[in-house]
Formats: C-alpha cells, sequence, structure tokens
C-alpha cells in the first residue's frame, strides 16, 4: 500500500502533537520510525492506521482517502496488545471471522500462523493467561493472518526474550518479502531498525528531523539532532 501525508496536523488543546508538511511511503518497503518518547510517534502511526483523526491534513492510501476497503487491508499492533477474554485460536481467527472468511479457511489459516510463531500448543488457552512474548506472538499472529497490505507496528518486541523477538522479526520480514506488505514500526532498538528496515525516519517534537536509507541513517546521520538521539543507543 502507498501512502501519501500532506500537511498533517494533530492538535490536543494547545499542543501540536504531528506537524508533517508531507510524507511519501512506498508500497512494499519497511519504515522505522524512531525518536524520542514524546515526539508524536505513536499519535502518527495511529492516524496512518485510521485510529485516530487528524486535527487537519490529508492521507491518501493507493490514490484513496481512508475508507471502508483501505481499513480491511490495514492492521495495527500495539506495544501492549489488548488480546480478547478467549482463546489463542479465537483470538487469532477474529480478523478472518468478521471478514466473512469461511470455517475450513479460518481453521487453516489460523493454524499455519501459529505454526509458524511456535505457539500451536497454546491455541486452546486462554489468551489473557499468557506471558508477555507470548501475548506478542499472539497479537502478531492476529495482525497478520488475513494478510494486510499495511502493518503498523508500535514497540511490537519491546520487553520481550530474544528467541521471541526472533520469531517475530521473521515472521514480519517473511509477509514483506513474500506477500508486499507495507510495515511501519515504530522502535527503540536500532539493531531491529538496522535489521528489518529500508528506510529510517527519525521524528521529534511532532516533526520529522530526517529520514533516509537505514544503514546510512543510523550510522552516519546528517541532523544534530538525530546524532544525539542515536548515541544514547549506538556506541560509536
Amino acid at each position: 500500500m502507498d501512502i501519501r501525508i500532506e500537511n498533517l496536523t494533530k492538535i490536543y488543546g494547545e499542543k501540536i502533537v504531528v506537524d508533517l508538511e508531507k510524507m511519501t511511503l512506498e508500497k512494499g518497503k519497511v519504515y522505522g520510525i524512531i525518536g524520542p518518547n514524546g515526539a508524536g510517534k505513536t499519535t502518527m502511526l495511529k492516524i496512518i492506521a485510521g485510529l485516530e483523526d487528524s486535527t487537519k491534513g490529508k492521507i491518501l492510501y493507493n490514490g484513496n482517502p481512508l475508507n471502508d476497503l483501505v481499513l480491511k487491508n490495514i492492521t495495527y499492533m500495539s506495544q501492549r496488545p489488548y488480546l480478547l477474554r478467549t482463546s489463542v485460536f479465537n483470538n487469532i481467527a477474529y480478523p478472518l471471522k468478521i471478514r466473512k472468511y469461511n470455517r475450513k479457511t479460518i481453521e487453516n489459516k489460523v493454524n499455519e500462523i501459529m505454526q509458524e510463531l511456535g505457539i500451536f500448543e497454546l491455541r486452546y488457552q486462554l489468551a489473557t493467561s499468557l506471558s508477555g512474548g507470548e501475548s506478542q506472538k499472539v497479537a502478531l499472529a492476529r495482525a497478520l493472518v488475513f494478510d494486510p497490505a499495511l502493518l503498523a507496528l508500535d514497540e511490537p518486541t519491546a520487553n520481550i526474550d530474544p528467541n521471541s523477538i526472533e520469531i517475530i522479526e521473521k515472521a514480519i520480514v517473511r509477509r514483506n518479502r513474500e506477500k508486499g506488505i507495507t510495515v511501519i514500526i515504530i522502535t527503540h532498538n536500532m539493531g531491529q531498525a538496522k535489521r528489518l528496515c529500508n528506510h529510517i525516519i527519525f521524528m521529534d517534537r511532532g516533526k520529522i528531523i530526517e529520514s533516509g536509507k537505514a544503514d546510512q541513517l543510523i550510522l552516519n546521520p546528517e541532523k544534530e539532532e538525530t546524532k544525539r538521539f542515536l548515541s544514547l543507543y549506538i556506541e560509536r
């Protein structure tokens, strides 16, 4: 999914949280959004995903404004995913059920993605009783199971073990490469940003300060604000 943003603003009270003049995200690429806490990253991602309204501005998805058809092809996963108080299987099946997939297709798709993410043995377990890493895998499975055109991820691997991080990253990369899913991921993990992303966008105070190819921006940023931020995460 191609995304074009023009003059996008989000204001809470008197505070401008997001203030973007122009941004284009190309179909089939992985974009990393980095920046300090309070930079407006999550708000921007929620607006792109259709979960929040902007105060003003325009977003086009493959040249079209946000509508029900566009929304059906977008999925959002937060750092603390909300899981339904039902089984793991039913949580993952939910997006397929509301999109009217038949029972056999639902069963096949859910079983396949549970196997891929190593959570098949949890299929009958209550989702709200899972560990952090298990919950993140279930949330990602639910996000990916219907093959969205846009995958919006807010710190999807924060505070979970390295093995779970590797499994989640492989699933994201596989969908991007095999199905051409556009991915936007907010992360504070610069190693993850380098591994996953084609392009990095650095935000601060609601604005895009700098953007560029992942390796180039992380290893050789141009702006002083970017250098200061990255110095907190990368040993030079």
